[in-house]
């Protein structure tokens, strides 16, 4: 997804009113869940390995259907959906398998493309299922996001299929080839196709997800300005890896640097936690280096920020206002080290189901004509668009004003926040998450991400990570657990048969 984060809350929306407790799981779903996981349990760890070879990141300029890793992908899914008994259709950047043949159907959405991943980070290739570095856990890009839930949705279906069970309903696997880059094929594609009448996003978390952030971007782009000076001035200023993950890296150059000024920053990082820094001092050129976490961006509070630390670190003093000068003063004077816009004018808002925006810077990208900063931000409901968007351009031209520095290429691009009122699967579907976990009382959730449920009729997410847990997609040691992952295949398994039958 472009993503995900929850906010566990006890306020239910009005439209869920029938009681979870009152409601059971059939002794066919469990049965059918039990044997699952006694059957398949290696054989979908197996499946994984083979997607999970295949990096499906986006190639810009070269549309899904025509990338040749994406194809590969493809004819592995259609191999596995073969050896399993499922039916299988190419529509290019979407795959659908299948099992059934009624005209009723309940979808289930996943998406095949993954985000980027810094091998250098990991310590087996991302594109090997690491099964060893930490004993438990199945290591991997992709295996929480989304191609671990891809073969858990497949072997609950062949479960389904081995038992033989007459299902009112035929299950359809949506596999979306570009979720992580661009939805607009989707949205063409749902133009013309006939979609299911009832579907579950498994690209989320748990117990069930009826609202959704907007997700957003605000760019802005210093330009080259050089300065001429005796005192210490920053030369560059770098962090990022892409838009939706929280950096856990950054590196700051200064000139004319003293000792007693690299004194002053170790002096000052001595009081930092969840964060390290690297000092090199030669010939008055201070480099600094900063090591966070990365996190997925809908949920920075999972992340230490490289980005923010570092010039929060060297905030002790107004730099001069070249380029990386007065793109740290900014970073400094509106955004600090919080994730909730409290220092970005009049931005910061919440709403009580779903949460307050956030805001975090995640690119810094060096243009011929300047850095560009990037900020991710995800809104709730609440604020209207053009509100926000007027106030992001207020924040920023009363600081170039103010500052008498000239910001370039504002650009505030954010997408709606949405809310599922229409879904009548999602009792069935808490009562399945509390049967399996004991966890009692479950209510649907909000997130902070977007995932492709607000785009198919009664939609809305089932996992595949638990509540009030970090979520590793989009991280540089994404993974599952391997209790986890049988878990989901249980639950998976269950909820299939009980919306289908």
């Amino acid at each position: 997804m472009i993503k995900k984060l929850s906010l566990l809350t006890l306020l239910v929306p009005f439209f869920f009113s029938t009681s979870v407790s009152a409601m059971k799981v059939s002794s066919l779903a469990d049965e059918t869940a039990t044997y699952a996981v006694e059957t398949y349990k290696e054989d979908m760890i197996n499946s994984l390995a083979q997607l999970v070879k295949h990096n499906t990141v986006a190639v810009e300029g070269v549309p899904s259907p025509e990338n040749p890793v994406h194809i590969a992908f493809k004819q592995e899914l259609k191999k596995q959906a073969a050896e399993l008994g499922l039916d299988f259709k190419d529509d290019g950047f979407v795959v659908i398998i299948g099992l059934g043949d009624s005209t009723d159907r309940v979808g289930i959405v996943t998406h095949g493309d993954v985000q980027p991943a810094n091998k250098t980070k990991w310590k087996q290739s991302p594109y090997t299922l690491d099964l060893t570095s930490k004993p438990g856990t199945i290591i991997g890009r992709g295996t929480e996001d989304d191609k671990g839930p891809i073969s858990t949705a497949l072997y609950a279906m062949k479960a389904i299929k081995d038992k033989s069970i007459k299902l009112n309903k035929r299950l359809e696997l949506y596999i979306y080839m570009a979720e992580e880059s661009d939805w607009a094929p989707l949205e063409e594609y749902i133009k013309t196709h006939d979609l299911p009448q009832m579907n579950i996003t498994i690209d989320a978390e748990y117990p069930v997800v009826t609202a959704e952030k907007g997700y957003g971007t605000i760019s802005l782009t210093f330009p080259n300005k050089a300065v001429s000076t005796q005192q210490a001035y920053l030369e560059s200023f770098t962090g990022g890896f892409f838009g939706s993950q929280i950096p856990e890296d950054a590196t700051a150059i200064i000139k004319n640097a003293s000792v007693e000024l690299l004194q002053q920053v170790i002096n000052k990082a001595k009081f930092y936690k969840n964060i390290g820094f690297d000092f090199d001092l030669t010939d008055q050129v201070l480099t600094i280096k900063a090591l966070g976490k990365s996190a997925h961006s809908s949920k920075p509070e999972d992340g230490v920020n490289a980005i923010t630390y570092l010039a929060d670190l060297i905030s002790f003093k107004r730099w001069p206002a070249n380029t990386s000068g007065a793109l740290v003063n900014f970073i400094n004077d509106n955004i600090g080290t919080g994730l909730y816009a409290d220092k970005f004018g009049e931005l910061a808002f919440k709403d009580d189901f779903m949460g307050p925006l956030t805001l975090s810077p995640t690119v810094l990208k060096q243009l011929d004509n300047g850095t560009q900063l990037n900020i991710n931000i995800r809104r709730p409901r609440g604020k209207d668009t053009t509100t926000l968007k007027a106030q992001v351009i207020k924040t920023v031209y009363d600081w170039s004003s103010t500052n008498q520095f000239t910001i370039t290429d504002l650009n505030t691009v954010v997408k709606e926040p949405w809310v599922q009122d229409d879904a009548p699967q999602v009792d069935t579907l808490l009562s399945i998450f509390s049967h399996y976990t004991g966890i009692k009382d479950a209510k649907p959730i909000s997130i902070g991400g977007g995932t492709n449920s607000r785009m198919f009729p009664r939609a809305v997410s089932f996992g595949p990570s638990m509540p009030n847990t970090e979520y590793t997609g989009h991280t540089e040691s994404e993974f599952i657990t391997v209790k986890q992952s049988t878990l989901n295949l249980k639950m998976y398994t269950a909820a299939f048969i009980e919306l289908a039958k």
